[in-house]
């Protein structure tokens, strides 16, 4: 047996947190019954500076049931932050992190469980399909693992952050300090043994996405300015796209001129090289601005996050990892 923490970061999820809270709770129970973990194991609600009665809730649910805690950020830091938060300060040999909105197959993580008692220090959790997606959330979703996997990123093709670590993978997590976090690229690097449980994945069961269109897209540029410099190469090939390009339109722009009468004077000379290269020298310092940016972030070496306050004394007990609180 082994004694497992279920960690839900959650942000406004005041809709959904009770039928959550109720399902994992049953989930531990049938584990325990089935002598696959042991009494120890609990769930772990993060409130991520939510503005609705989610704290008020957690708290409800910690006084009713002993194996509910509760982790509060002092202010809203994003999903991954949250995440991390939970990873690093639940207690137990192995962490499950799962979402508040009840999309993943809560039924996979014994499944999990059991890859973990055969060895396994990490398990994935991956969609089967995305069939029940729309067209215009699939096809985006899927174009970006495979940019991401051919600008070199090692991802896990349709995972999120279903996901086991063991104590072990988690102890290994703190050595990246990093501030710019994008935890689907970071904990493929960690190595150790792996599974993958594959699932399939359920609409939300109350509330509204927490993922709108402009957080995937600030978190698609996160995951490829985090861990590829391909963007950054591609410049210098496009640089030297545009010069081969530009002395091609020079020959043609001098052949016109020489050798027939249909030359507009000055139009070639300024036109062409004004917009075209205009517009790639603006493309070119929006991409390594983004860079900048994270540098910038992260000699910074500002706290990822700050904990107001915890719930269970399993976790009160745990320090906080030295440059996160």
């Amino acid at each position: 047996m082994v004694t497992i923490s279920i960690v839900v970061p959650c942000f406004n999820e005041e809709a959904v947190l009770p039928e959550t809270a109720k399902r994992l709770l049953a989930l531990i129970g049938r584990l325990r019954d089935a002598d696959k973990v042991s009494a120890g194991s609990s769930v772990y609600f993060v409130d991520d500076g939510s503005t609705d009665r989610t704290w008020q809730l957690i708290e409800g649910l910690s006084r009713q049931y002993p194996s509910v805690g509760g982790i509060r950020l002092s202010r809203n830091r994003g999903h991954q932050n949250a995440l991390m938060a939970g990873l690093l300060l639940a207690p137990g040999d192995a962490v499950i992190s799962v979402d508040a909105d009840l999309q993943d197959d809560l039924s996979s993580i014994e499944a999990m469980v059991d890859a973990h008692l055969g060895g396994r220090d990490i398990v994935y959790g991956v969609r089967k399909s995305r069939s029940v997606d729309t067209f215009f959330k699939r096809f985006p979703a899927q174009a970006y693992y495979r940019i991401l996997q051919a600008m070199g990123v090692d991802v896990v093709f349709n995972h999120a952050d279903f996901r086991l670590m063991s104590r072990r993978a988690i102890d290994a997590l703190k050595e990246f300090k990093e501030v710019n976090l994008f935890l689907r690229g970071i904990i493929p690097q960690l190595g150790f043994a792996t599974d993958m449980v594959y699932y399939d994945r359920a609409d939300r069961f109350a509330g509204e996405s927490k993922y709108p269109l402009a957080s995937m897209l600030a978190l698609a540029v996160q995951g490829v300015t985090s861990f590829s410099a391909t963007p950054l190469r591609m410049i210098t090939v496009t640089g030297l796209v545009v010069s081969l390009g530009t002395f091609i339109v020079t020959l043609w722009a001098v052949f016109v001129w020489l050798f027939t009468d249909r030359a507009v004077p000055g139009w070639t000379s300024t036109v062409v090289p004004m917009y075209f290269l205009g517009g790639i020298q603006l493309l070119s310092l929006g991409v390594i601005g983004e860079y900048l940016a994270k540098i910038y972030m992260e000699t910074k070496h500002r706290p990822k996050f700050i904990v107001e306050s915890v719930l269970n004394p399993q976790a009160a007990s745990l320090p906080v990892p030295t440059g996160v609180a």
